[in-house]
C-alpha cells in the first residue's frame, strides 16, 4: 500500500486516511470492508488515468491475478465512491463514464471526442474569472468542473493525413 500524499480540496490526505474514511463510509452504508473494495480504492489512488469500470477491472486483474473480483463489485464500489464524492466521473454518453479519484488538486479537462483522450489542465486566469463571476452574482460556489469537448491535435493531424491520402 502507498503512503503518498495528495491534495483534497485544500487539505492533505494520505492513503491511510482515505482508507479509514472509506471504511467509515462502508460501515455507514451497512457494507462489509473487503480486500476487493480496498484494491479498487488503492488502484484508483495510484492511477493517474481516467478509468472506465472495465479498464479499472482489467488493471486490477493484471496487478492481482489471484484476486477474484467481479465487474459488478467494481461498478457498485465506484457508485458508492462517487455518491460520497471520493471519486468523480466524466460522462461519455453511450460510451459510459470514466472515473478518477476526487482527492486530487483541482483541474479541468479537455476531452477528445475522436479517441477519448482526456487532458487535465489548470489555468489560474480561468479560475479567478469563475470566482469573480460567482462573487459578482452573489452566488456561493461550492464546487465546479469544466470540461471542454473537441478534437485533440493528434486526431486532427490524423484526419488531415487521411484526407491528403484520399
Amino acid at each position: 500500500m502507498s503512503n503518498t500524499t495528495i491534495n483534497f480540496q485544500d487539505r492533505t490526505i494520505e492513503y491511510q486516511q482515505l482508507l479509514e474514511d472509506f471504511k467509515t463510509l462502508l460501515k455507514k452504508s451497512n457494507l462489509k470492508f473487503t480486500i476487493q473494495r480496498e484494491i479498487i480504492l488503492e488502484t484508483l489512488y495510484n492511477s493517474n488515468e481516467h478509468l472506465t469500470p472495465e479498464a479499472l477491472h482489467q488493471l486490477i486483474q493484471k496487478q492481482h491475478p489471484n484476486l477474484k473480483i467481479g465487474i459488478a463489485t467494481v461498478y457498485r464500489t465506484l457508485a458508492l465512491l462517487e455518491e460520497s464524492n471520493v471519486v468523480t466521473s466524466l460522462s461519455f454518453g453511450a460510451q459510459g463514464k470514466k472515473y478518477e479519484l476526487g482527492a486530487k488538486e483541482h483541474h479541468d479537462h479537455l476531452i477528445c471526442l475522436e479517441c477519448g483522450q482526456i487532458t487535465e489542465f489548470v489555468d489560474e486566469a480561468i479560475e479567478k474569472r469563475q470566482h469573480a463571476i460567482t462573487h459578482e452574482l452573489g452566488f456561493k460556489m461550492l464546487d465546479h468542473s469544466m470540461q471542454i469537448y473537441g478534437i485533440c491535435k493528434k486526431c486532427q493531424e490524423k484526419k488531415l493525413t487521411t484526407e491528403k491520402e484520399n
